[in-house]
């Protein structure tokens, strides 16, 4: 039976300075070798057999002889803040549900559209269900308007028209979104579905982009406008404590 090789001290050296390099480029975005390599401290040809290496595992992207992290690094990265997310937000999804007796529910942004991830069920006898893992238009969502106004507006995003609520005209889009920045929160007024409203708050990861959303949905009978406009800052105070929980430390809330 061939024995296993045990790593040694220059394997480990190794794999730290692979990790500084890509600290390195994570804070540069975009560097060449010669200003990365004075950064870090490396020699030229050290730095570029680290940057090969990365490269074939796809950690780091090369072009025009600049260097930046690349695919395979972001989904770690993706795989790790999406774990953290559900632990950052569940317990805050828990509380609100309980204290306001509505169901509960995060997304995150998928393409043209928002992917739930969980959902904590209100205990009213009548709520509603939106099973982890079903998709939903970004237009005429509570969660999706949330994308759109603070991740942007992707080209070619379809107004499809659900009820006679949704918005299908981009300069009424357009409009919404302004207002759902200025205030903090979107609403979904019965625009995916009649009798269904939902009013929904942004969480930020780290760097202060936004990775997901929170969102509060009922019956419309019981939900009213005023309704939703009034629990809306509870909605957006369990997103900020969810934020701060990633690691967020900016000024928006």
């Amino acid at each position: 039976m061939a024995r296993r090789r045990k790593e040694g001290p220059e394997e480990v050296r190794t794999l730290e300075r692979g990790l500084k390099v890509l600290e390195a480029l994570a804070e540069a975005r975009a560097v060449g070798l010669t200003p990365l390599a004075e950064r870090l401290g490396f020699s030229k040809s050290t730095l570029y057999r680290l940057l090969q290496t990365l490269a074939r595992r796809g950690f780091v992207e090369e072009e025009g002889g600049l260097y930046r992290v690349g695919p395979k690094a972001f989904a770690v990265g993706r795989a790790y803040l999406s774990q953290n997310l559900l632990l950052a937000a569940r317990p805050e999804m828990e509380a609100l549900a309980e204290a306001v007796g509505e169901s509960v529910n995060l997304a995150v942004p998928a393409g043209l559209e928002a992917l739930y991830v969980d959902q904590v069920e209100g205990p009213k006898l009548v709520r509603l269900f939106t099973a982890p893992g079903s998709r939903a238009p970004l237009h005429a969502t509570g969660v999706g308007k949330v994308f759109l106004a603070f991740r942007g507006v992707p080209e070619g995003l379809p107004l499809t028209p659900f009820t006679p609520h949704t918005l299908t005209q981009r300069e009424d889009l357009e409009e919404e979104l302004r207002a759902v920045r200025a205030r903090g929160y979107a609403l979904d007024n019965e625009e995916k579905e009649l009798g269904v409203r939902c009013v929904a708050a942004p969480l930020f990861g780290p760097d202060g982009r936004v990775v997901a959303a929170l969102s509060l949905s009922a019956p419309a009978s019981r939900l009213t406008l005023e309704e939703a406009h009034r629990l809306a800052p509870r909605v957006v105070e369990a997103a900020r404590k969810a934020s701060l929980r990633l690691g967020y430390t900016g000024g928006v809330y």
